[in-house]
């Protein structure tokens, strides 16, 4: 039975949300073919406009969504480090479809944040170019991965990095370009790793960086019932990294597989108040750390529906926040990403 919605009026931006169509991709190599995040995901094979519609429309009230990048309609020739760019080229359609109004109020992918190869030194320059070109106006960063795990068992289809990313000259050589181009870089790695993020924002510190998802905590593989144990780690890496001013985080990915909270791919679903309780030491920790002028709420949809629906993941966001003045929620689900991505401009 589906929640009732909490706090309807409440203006939402979901700045962390992806959009793909995979239903004439290859199989996922055997290997990786049973890992919980290609679970979580199984009845999300195509989603497009209609499906992220379906969501935003459940009963919150989306005004606005951010694209972030997941390898989404790259181009299938030409120079490889320019393919990324037919994502941009794809979302900003998406976008440009949204914007007419036939859909609705909902303005999706007013922002995009795309890939571009950063270990390309200098030479990334013009891929960068090439995306604010092909986002027409709606182009606001990039995000390059930088998670990693010894455990394979840990990450399963998304290993896809060698450990250090953020720290090697080769990627920094290519980040130093972002700034100048009025560009933000969303940073995904994994909770064991938060130093090289914050050894990237001290070096870098004119440049917007956004931690996704809280630093994405583990409790798989090696780190099997050990999310308790690390909290603390997590905690004081969180402290520290709030430090950088031009560090946002975004509050949310709590759902994913790799997380491995007791909802996850729970029957019967999760409760939103479950969610709250699971989540808010981690959400909370992080808002009183950022302040909320620096914390967004996130959807990460459709990778984070291995827990709940698309309506009750925003629930227990509001539970979360329920105590809250009404200018913080303001920050908190909307303000603080509408300023981070720039979508007034």
């Amino acid at each position: 039975m589906a929640e009732a919605i909490l706090d309807p009026d409440l203006p939402i931006v979901d700045p962390h949300h992806h959009l793909w169509d995979r239903r004439y991709a290859p199989p996922p190599p055997s290997e990786v073919a049973d890992h919980p995040f290609i679970t979580a995901i199984a009845d999300a094979r195509r989603y497009l406009l209609d499906e992220l519609l379906a969501d935003t429309g459940s009963g919150h009230k989306v005004t606005a969504t951010v694209f972030v990048e997941c390898g989404a309609f790259y181009k299938a020739d030409g120079p490889v480090e320019l393919r990324g760019v037919g994502e941009t080229e794809f979302v900003n359609g998406v976008a440009a479809m949204s914007a007419s109004g036939v859909y609705g109020e909902t303005r999706a992918c007013a922002g995009i944040v795309s890939r571009a190869d950063l270990l390309l030194g200098d030479a990334v320059v013009p891929v960068l170019e090439a995306h604010i070109r092909a986002g027409g106006g709606r182009f606001r960063g990039i995000r390059n991965s930088a998670s990693f795990e010894a455990d394979k068992a840990v990450l399963g289809p998304l290993n896809r990095v060698e450990a250090g990313l953020y720290l090697s000259d080769a990627f920094r050589a290519g980040f130093r370009h972002l700034a100048p181009l009025g560009l933000s870089f969303d940073a995904w790695l994994l909770e064991p790793q938060l130093p090289d993020v914050i050894d990237l924002a001290r070096a870098f510190p004119d440049q917007t960086i956004i931690l996704d998802h809280v630093g994405t905590p583990l409790g798989r593989g090696r780190y099997e019932g050990r999310l308790p144990e690390r909290f603390g780690v997590w905690r004081d890496n969180i402290r520290e990294l709030a430090k950088s001013p031009k560090v946002a985080v975004k509050l949310g990915g709590l759902a994913m597989a790799f997380c491995n909270f007791p909802s996850f791919l729970a029957e019967p679903r999760a409760p939103s108040e479950q969610l709250a309780a699971e989540w808010g030491p981690y959400i909370e920790t992080c808002i009183e750390a950022f302040g909320p002028e620096r914390c967004m709420f996130e959807s990460n949809f459709p990778v984070d529906m291995g827990a709940c629906s698309y309506a009750t993941l925003w629930n227990a966001f509001k539970r979360i926040a329920a105590g809250a003045s009404a200018e913080e929620k303001a920050a908190l689900f909307s303000a603080t990403a509408t300023k981070v991505y720039r979508l007034d401009a």
